[in-house]
């Protein structure tokens, strides 16, 4: 029987590669975009999960400007929180189970990483605090639900730091990229294959199962924003690489505070999915091959 998966997102990184690889597997997706349901508005968005009645939602859309969150904390609030609670309790109304997306901004970054699923939360910015009140929303309305920690998310698609970096780059500009921040990229795609190869055990599986809860997934290898310019432009632009330099986060300021060390331990993905990601310089590879093509 094909699982059928009701998606809010069309747009983003994540989105677009669940739409991309659904294909591959025995899932009816229907994407949601902002003009079918708007994140923004909690009430539609559990209306439209009422009237589906799927056996899985993804939660693939989120309020992710992280600067913008610190003057627009209502709205951030509204699509980070609001409306995945909205959905979780919509879903458990219809017996769906629900993936919502969260983020390593959930941790202040200040010791004890790599952080493991049940280490203390300290946001230190509004993003990762309506994040985690996304977390505790969702969970809290529907028992079959799994939180998704990522981080650094990248791909061929959409604005990412990757792009970001070959742009700047081409344009010809000196380069500095804060060097004290580390953490661990993620391939959208990598992410959306697991959501989808997790699907039908999560459609199937009853409240207590240990699918459910909180996992942090990422690419394997832990680096700074800095290291992660240098190999983008190695492997890249070879022997045509600029130079980077280093920045401390302290002389680069920003209307949100950014966690210097907020880096996920990946343990739970191998003890309860058997998972273990590759490394993000493969998955780098194998974005900056779609980018050149």
């Amino acid at each position: 029987m094909t699982l059928k998966i009701l998606q809010f997102g069309t747009t983003g990184q994540l989105a677009t590669e669940l739409l991309r690889q659904a294909p591959d597997h025995e899932v009816a997706l229907t994407a949601l975009g902002r003009a079918d349901a708007d994140l923004a508005d909690p009430a539609a968005c559990a209306r439209k999960v009422m009237e589906a009645r799927p056996d899985l939602v993804v939660i693939a859309a989120a309020y992710t400007a992280v600067d913008l969150a610190e003057t627009e904390q209502a709205l951030a609030r509204a699509v980070n929180a609001g409306s995945p609670g909205a959905i979780a309790q919509a879903a458990d109304a219809v017996a769906a189970a629900v993936v919502n997306i969260s983020t390593d901004y959930v941790f202040d970054g200040a010791g004890g990483a790599p952080y493991a699923e049940d280490a203390a939360t300290n946001p230190l910015n509004t993003y990762g605090a309506t994040k985690l009140e996304g977390e505790a929303a969702v969970a809290a309305a529907n028992a079959r639900s799994l939180n998704i920690r990522t981080s650094w998310v990248v791909s061929p698609h959409g604005k990412n730091f990757v792009k970001t970096m070959l742009r700047v780059a081409a344009a010809g500009n000196p380069l500095k990229v804060v060097d004290d921040q580390s953490g661990r990229p993620t391939s959208a795609a990598d992410l959306a294959g697991f959501i989808l190869s997790q699907a039908p055990r999560l459609a199937a599986a009853k409240a207590g199962d240990p699918a459910f809860g909180v996992v942090h997934f990422a690419n394997a290898g832990e680096v700074t924003w800095r290291d992660f310019a240098v190999e983008i432009f190695r492997q890249a632009l070879g022997d045509q690489a600029p130079e980077v330099g280093g920045q401390k986060t302290a002389d680069y300021k920003t209307p949100a505070t950014r966690p210097l060390r907020a880096t996920m331990d990946l343990g739970k993905l191998q003890q309860v999915y058997g998972v273990t990601p590759r490394p993000w310089q493969d998955a780098l590879a194998e974005i900056v091959a779609a980018l050149k093509a």
